[in-house]
């Protein structure tokens, strides 16, 4: 058994990939898979359940494809297949003449003639398809399903349960920042440095044996915690800039791609493939970045310019098995991915680090936390407030007011015709009491509330993406069709506002250096003032 071999279990294409119920246990490769598995909390959840199930009832374990879920089955099924009846797959039907939603009918029909309690593997996507197509004789069943998608858990009975994958999520935000704890409990098992683990132990006689290999480099590359790191850093930003969510056989392949394709680990990282992780970061490669202190670097390189300090680093670098590394490119990739490794940087590496910082999703993941944490206490208030007044409703102002740049900050333009324009003042502010009230899951998004005039207005999603929209705004930038999702958001919000707008009694008019304001004092009684 050589160390390609035994981290091949890893990648997609291994027959490790999925778990079937096949005997394991004379398998040579057995003890790799058993030593890298993670129990997860959705596990744990899963566990409960299958212990107190009574004979009535239904446990799904649902999500989508590579998230875990034949993992969990597998293994349960086989401890306790004499007391619980299990359909591991239910894309998969019993014979070649019937469909996988005939399959379930048929599960479901022996279900119910049964004394046993019936857990049931499924991806969302097929809930959907059985709630609209099984057979009437499962309506009951069929009604709990869409009560389910619909998110209306409050009507489904205590005879069904349903485990959901995305209801566990791979991130989370702390005060520390984010986390990751699967792949940072992945990431640590694989790497550990003792001879419990069967792949270090392959790793360190590979070594002694033949020496270093590009494959043994990347592996002690990989078995730094600034590495770990800064690929959960590289995962989290893929998630909230790519909508890429993270399943556990991607995460598995990602790293057999980074530790075992043709280049070192931080080349391969950019370098795209067909794992739908490394396609996402492959937009991040910090080589494409364009600082006066990057191009200076890429330029004296490529004059084989060498500041002592460098020249330090690589010679440190040499002792992981690094020799190869020859391309600016390839330098940069390299500095990215050691970013907080203070045994190996210096002060030459920390500064071309330091362009790599993104405050973008650091300020994102610090407004969702408020949002989150938010208690309705004074100083909450106040870090609140600058988010709302700096970055949200200074964006709407700037926006709103694009055709008329010269409005006060509370003045908002309404309409525009023949050269005319018509604006109002309004007043915009958090809408705190809806903040608290607010319950907060996903990572993806979290809600703003305003309030315009002390009128509530419809929450207003903030992912990445617009929070970089109006943080751009703000800086005077002016969206165009490639925003086009943001701007439906920024549109919504106003046509909102505006019709707070319509209500209001005082309209001021602009033609060219010309100011007017119309007060409506009675029904059918204007007063209007002119200012020049």
């Amino acid at each position: 058994m050589d160390f390609k071999q035994a981290l091949s279990i890893l990648s997609k294409s291994s027959p490790y990939a999925v778990s079937t119920e096949r005997e394991q246990n004379q398998d040579h490769l057995a003890e790799y898979k058993r030593y890298i598995y993670i129990n997860t909390d959705i596990e744990t959840d899963f566990k409960k359940a299958l212990l107190s199930a009574k004979p009535n009832q239904i446990i799904f374990l649902c999500g989508s494809s590579g998230d875990g879920k034949s993992e969990i089955l597998t293994q349960y099924s086989k401890k306790h297949k004499a007391t619980h009846d299990f359909h591991l797959d239910a894309t998969h039907s019993f014979n070649p003449s019937q469909t996988a939603i005939q399959a379930l009918d048929q599960r479901f029909s022996d279900f119910k003639q049964s004394q046993k309690p019936l857990v049931v593997g499924i991806n969302v996507g097929m809930l959907g398809n059985y709630a609209e197509e099984a057979s009437e004789s499962h309506d009951d069943i069929k009604k709990v399903v869409r009560n389910f998608l619909s998110r209306n858990r409050t009507a489904i009975p205590e005879q069904f349960v349903f485990l959901d994958f995305e209801e566990y999520p791979k991130f989370t935000f702390d005060a520390e920042g984010s986390a990751s704890d699967f792949a940072e409990q992945f990431l640590k098992r694989l790497t550990a440095q003792t001879l419990d683990n069967p792949f270090y132990v392959l790793y360190d006689n590979e070594l002694k044996s033949r020496g270093p290999s590009r494959l043994t480099a990347n592996f002690a590359l990989l078995s730094r915690p600034a590495v770990q790191e800064s690929l959960i850093g590289l995962l989290l930003k893929a998630r909230l800039i790519k909508d890429q969510f993270l399943t556990a056989r991607a995460l598995l392949d990602f790293i057999f791609q980074l530790l075992a394709a043709d280049g070192y680990l931080f080349d391969n990282l950019f370098a795209g493939s067909d794992n739908e992780l490394l396609s996402r970061i492959q937009s991040f490669d910090p080589s494409n970045l364009h600082t006066r202190t990057v191009d200076e670097f890429v330029l004296q390189h490529g004059l084989g310019i060498e500041d002592e300090q460098f020249a330090a680093f690589k010679a440190k670098i040499n002792s992981l098995g690094l020799f190869e590394v020859s391309e600016a490119t390839s330098f940069l990739r390299l500095f990215y991915v050691l970013n907080g490794d203070d045994e190996l940087s210096n002060e030459f590496v920390a500064l071309i680090q330091s362009e790599f910082t993104n405050n973008l999703v650091e300020s994102y993941a610090s407004s969702w936390l408020l949002h989150r944490n938010f208690d309705g206490s004074g100083r909450m208030r106040k870090d609140l407030s600058s988010f709302y007044k700096e970055t949200l409703i200074a964006a709407l102002h700037r926006y709103c007011n694009r055709h008329a740049p010269t409005l006060d900050k509370d003045e908002y333009l309404v309409s525009e015709l023949n050269g005319y324009k018509t604006a109002v003042s309004l007043e915009v502010k958090p809408d705190f009491s809806a903040i608290q009230n607010s319950a907060l899951g996903n990572i993806g998004a979290f809600n703003a509330y305003l309030k315009v005039d002390e009128q509530s207005l419809k929450p207003m999603p903030i992912s990445v993406k617009l929070l970089e929209l109006l943080v751009k705004i703000g800086q005077g930038y002016r969206p165009n069709k490639h925003d086009k999702n943001a701007v439906l958001l920024l549109d919504e919000a106003l046509e909102q506002m505006l019709t707070v707008a319509n209500r209001k009694d005082t309209l001021f008019i602009l033609n060219g250096d010309n100011r007017y304001k119309v007060v409506r004092e009675e029904s059918d009684y204007f007063e209007v003032s002119g200012m020049h």
